[in-house]
């Protein structure tokens, strides 16, 4: 990746290598979007790229950790008991457990209530297996992902084309949903929302460009 014929390093000043054209091109063009002063947070993409290059890299390792956390503890395991109508929503999140189990050999234990439950060590394996096999630029995206969902499933079925960024981030909120349809919106719970909503898109696209 060049600026002004001269090579961009990251802040820890490494080169900025890319995996792909289509990502250096979209990096090239937050950079071209830029002003006389520089707005990082209009450049969500460079932000992204430099936490792979300066971050994952040197601590791939607790990273994948840190991923595999949000499987031991996965949000699509834990349903509602009460009110029915939340509960009966939930039974969404089966079609993507079965995917999980069919795709990545992983049949995590689903309990109602918020006692903890103990995933076998088979699917805990079998998750460390579909996570450990990432590049560096997909296990970015995929903390990402898991990070907002609170659930690996989710941020799986994003990076294997299963669901979009937008259906796994509704898919997290059945929960936040129906609160807001029973008592009304917050202001400030939907900007945060849109935010982290915006962030797991971000992490697809950069997914999406570092493979094209």
């Amino acid at each position: 990746f060049l600026l002004d014929a001269k090579p961009v390093r990251t802040p820890a000043r490494r080169a900025l290598l890319l995996p792909s054209r289509a990502l250096a091109e979209a990096v090239a063009a937050e950079w071209r979007e830029q002003g006389e002063e520089m707005r990082p947070a209009a450049m969500p993409l460079t932000r992204m790229v430099n936490t792979v290059l300066d971050g994952i890299c040197s601590t791939r390792d607790e990273v994948v950790a840190a991923v595999l956390r949000f499987g031991e503890n996965d949000l699509l395991s834990y349903r509602a008991e009460a009110p029915a109508e939340l509960a009966a929503r939930q039974h969404q999140w089966d079609e993507y457990l079965q995917w999980a189990a069919e795709r990545h050999g992983a049949r995590l234990v689903v309990t109602s209530g918020i006692g903890p439950v103990e995933q076998s060590p088979e699917t805990l394996a079998a998750l460390r297996q579909a996570v450990t096999g990432r590049n560096d630029f997909e296990l970015a995206a995929l903390h990402v992902l898991a990070s907002i969902t609170g659930s690996l499933v989710l941020g799986l079925a994003v990076l294997d084309g299963r669901l979009t960024a937008d259906e796994a981030f509704d898919l997290s909120r059945l929960d936040e949903t129906y609160q807001t349809e029973r008592w009304g919106a917050d202001s400030q719970a939907e900007a945060r929302a849109a935010r982290l909503a915006g962030e797991m898109r971000q992490a697809a696209m950069l997914v999406a460009l570092s493979r094209a």
